[in-house]
């Protein structure tokens, strides 16, 4: 993993996450984050680790693997960490990059307070994780 430059709250609007936010709100949020990259086949998040934080893809794709299976591809502009951060639990799936990746990082303790000052990304983060839920509980015909 390796930290860099956040001048960059232009690149922010881009994605849906962050879409029609005005450019002070943007610039706020490349201030409170890190910024980090890694490279293809790197272990963001191992399952079962203790600590997290809530990782919000810039650039690249990763998979979701949970007990050594691959689950689901997240694509740029796609977001985790964020369940085991909310719950104060262990993470319940692994992250493994498929290709460079360039991640914005809010850590477990700012999480609460990223959100809040931030309502309409609460909100969008919140509409994620309804569809999420849907789609999981959905029966196969």
């Amino acid at each position: 993993m390796n930290a860099v430059d956040v001048g960059f709250p232009e690149d922010l609007g881009q994605l849906a996450l962050f879409a029609d936010l005005p450019a002070a709100e943007l610039e706020a949020i490349a201030g409170s984050c890190e910024r980090v990259s890694f490279g293809e086949g790197e272990w963001i998040i191992r399952q079962g680790d203790d600590l997290s934080a809530l990782y919000m893809l810039l650039e690249g794709e990763v998979t979701t693997v949970i007990d050594d299976e691959d689950r689901r591809v997240l694509p740029k502009g796609s977001f985790f960490g964020e369940v085991s951060v909310l719950l104060d639990e262990p993470t319940s799936a692994s992250i493994v990059t498929r290709t460079p990746v360039t991640c914005l990082v809010v850590p477990a303790p700012d999480v609460e307070s990223f959100l809040i000052s931030h309502p309409l990304v609460m909100y969008r983060i919140l509409k994620a994780e309804a569809r999420r839920l849907r789609t999981a509980s959905e029966w196969a015909p």
